[in-house]
């Protein structure tokens, strides 16, 4: 384990929804976006006598093992959480059946210990108000119910935040979820927008999505109720949203 202190840069948004005219959410500045290369990398800068190859293959080995346990049924302590499978859908009758348009079965994660201390210990250094107000804190999709997690074909998702209404003359402006995987961008219609406020964006999921990892992106020139920005800003909303 590193020696180094934690700490965290926390800058503040308006959050419009309440009565309230002077409160604030949090959200985390991210210093970095990493992926398992990036973490392989700090190993070895650490310890020089382990091997990126060999890092890498105990990894992918571990992970596939991790994966077809958990999908098998089985609680798996791995990493920094604890996985197993959950239902979703409710069952009626004395011979119920399963139903795969009414049931589910999905992924159930919660940290260890381990990391919610770590995350706990780090020193917070509260900037304040955020020079760029662009900034979601809740992705809530309507048809689970489910906050920062999924988002079901069809259905509709509600977005709230700080300075998210879509707007502008730019052709560039507008929603749209990347795939996380590969990077591609699927713009969602204007026309299935329902709401569209400085605080809250509605929209209707696509029927037709690939199943993956996505991040939601809002791409506007809104600054204020009476001021456009001269460019296009686009921000990328922090949490994957697993689809399919």
């Amino acid at each position: 384990m590193s020696d180094l202190k934690n700490n965290v840069i926390v800058e503040l948004y308006d959050l419009a929804i309440t009565e309230r005219k002077d409160d604030r959410f949090g959200r985390v500045v991210k210093q970095k976006s990493l992926n398992e290369d990036d973490l392989i990398n700090i190993a070895v800068q650490r310890r020089t006598d382990l091997s990126p190859t060999s890092l890498k293959s105990t990894m992918e080995l571990l992970k596939n093992i991790a994966r077809e346990q958990i999908a098998n049924g089985s609680s798996v302590a791995f990493g920094l959480g604890y996985f197993s499978v959950g239902v979703n859908g409710v069952f009626y009758g004395d011979k119920p059946t399963w139903n795969s348009s009414e049931h589910s079965l999905v992924v159930k994660v919660t940290p260890t210990a381990e990391l919610r201390n770590e995350v706990r210990s780090a020193t917070v250094n509260l900037r304040g108000d955020a020079s760029v107000g662009t900034a979601i804190s809740k992705v809530i999709d309507v048809v689970s119910g489910e906050i920062n997690t999924t988002l079901t074909l069809g259905g509709a998702v509600n977005i709230i935040g700080s300075r998210i209404k879509i707007a502008g003359d730019s052709d560039t402006n507008g929603l749209s979820l990347i795939n996380q995987s590969n990077g591609e961008e699927s713009r969602i219609p204007l026309s299935t927008i329902a709401i569209n406020e400085p605080s809250k964006v509605v929209f209707v999921m696509p029927t037709d999505l690939a199943a993956g990892d996505y991040k939601i992106r809002i791409t506007t020139q809104f600054s204020n109720s009476s001021t456009l920005l001269k460019a296009p800003r686009s921000y990328d909303c922090d949490v994957v949203l697993a689809v399919g």
